[in-house]
């Protein structure tokens, strides 16, 4: 299997330790590794990966060189400018294709973190079954544990189990509000979408030119730039941005969804990351030096300085050497809305 990282993105929701130089993906987050090198080592581990590949932007290319181990160089593709997930994933589909039509190919997120390695292999060999087989898009779905409206869903169905290893996917859904989320995981027929994908390439290709016949011809075109070694600038320039869930997971009809049993988390938030971490007294997590006193449920990142709560409780405070960060935590997906006011007003804070 050729592994795919989507890895471009600016982790704007962990603002203000994660920046657009230095985003999420490049941080030691949760060990003495980054984000990336932990998900490129979880997919070494596997037996059935033969290459890994990371899709980055520009500004990032050097430093994943000179920080990530373990990866050819070669396999490292720049994308010219962002344009969501199904042009990025396309045109590594692309280069894929060119050296062998029919590799097996996966999509893995680079900032995801993932507990129960052999769980998590067991479940990419189902997928790999399913794909092997027939010419199916498999989606690995995590069961869901609260109703979040911070991740997507898929709806199967559970009467259509592809040889017990998977089931066909009735439909993909967009992050719902509450009462909708709570509907979900009522009916215990919905999972979490985890953004891992696996396929074969020429399969993907073929629903691309089914569904987003746009891209696809684009595609096309780049790869004669390719070919005739020419930059593709710009026709990647005229591609409109659109996520592989919408432009083409929600139109397909053969797709099929593998439960996933390891521990996921997307690690999306401030929120998400006190998930993570063990809790002190009153269930506090406090990361560098800091304090809280008289409060409970509190997210502490202080990073160079010392900073205290007092008699507060559900707060994340995270300090940084040009920033101060203090919002409740049933409201730190607000800080995406915060980044884009800094882009408008403070640039040089991002």
């Amino acid at each position: 299997m050729h592994c795919v990282i989507l890895a471009g993105g600016s982790g704007t929701r962990f603002w203000p330790y994660s920046r657009k130089e230095n985003p999420k993906q490049l941080l030691n987050i949760v060990g003495d590794k980054s984000m990336l090198q932990i998900t490129v080592d979880r997919l070494h581990k596997l037996k059935s990966t033969s290459e890994i590949y990371i899709i980055t932007r520009k500004s990032l290319y050097d430093s994943i060189i000179n920080s990530i181990k373990n990866v050819d160089p070669e396999n490292i593709i720049i994308e010219p400018s962002a344009k969501n997930t199904a042009p990025a994933i396309g045109l590594v589909a692309l280069k894929i294709f060119l050296k062998n039509e029919n590799t097996i190919m996966g999509v893995f997120p680079a900032d995801h973190l993932i507990i129960g390695h052999n769980v998590f292999e067991k479940s990419l060999d189902r997928a790999f079954r399913i794909v092997k087989k027939q010419n199916n898009l498999v989606a690995i779905g995590i069961k869901p544990t609260y109703p979040s409206t911070a991740y997507g869903y898929i709806q199967y169905d559970p009467s259509n189990n592809k040889n017990k290893i998977g089931y066909h996917v009735k439909t993909f859904a967009e992050k719902p509000h509450e009462k909708l989320a709570k509907r979900f995981l009522k009916s215990g027929d919905f999972l979490w979408n985890a953004g891992i994908f696996v396929w074969q390439v020429n399969t993907l290709l073929s629903s691309l030119e089914k569904h987003m016949p746009d891209l696809y011809d684009d595609l096309l075109g780049i790869r004669k730039c390719i070919e005739n070694s020419k930059s593709f600038d710009e026709i990647w320039n005229n591609i409109i941005p659109q996520s592989i869930d919408y432009g083409l997971m929600e139109k397909a009809n053969n797709i099929f969804v593998v439960p996933a049993e390891f521990k996921w988390n997307d690690l999306g938030s401030w929120d998400a990351l006190f998930d993570v971490f063990s809790k002190k007294d009153n269930k506090n997590v406090i990361r560098g030096a800091g304090t809280v006193m008289g409060g409970k449920n509190n997210f502490i990142q202080s990073n160079g300085r010392f900073t205290a709560v007092i008699g507060l409780d559900d707060l994340v405070v995270v300090n940084t050497e040009d920033a101060t960060l203090v919002v409740p935590r049933n409201k730190v997906e607000k800080v995406k809305e915060l980044v884009t006011w800094l882009d408008e007003n403070h640039k040089n804070l991002l």
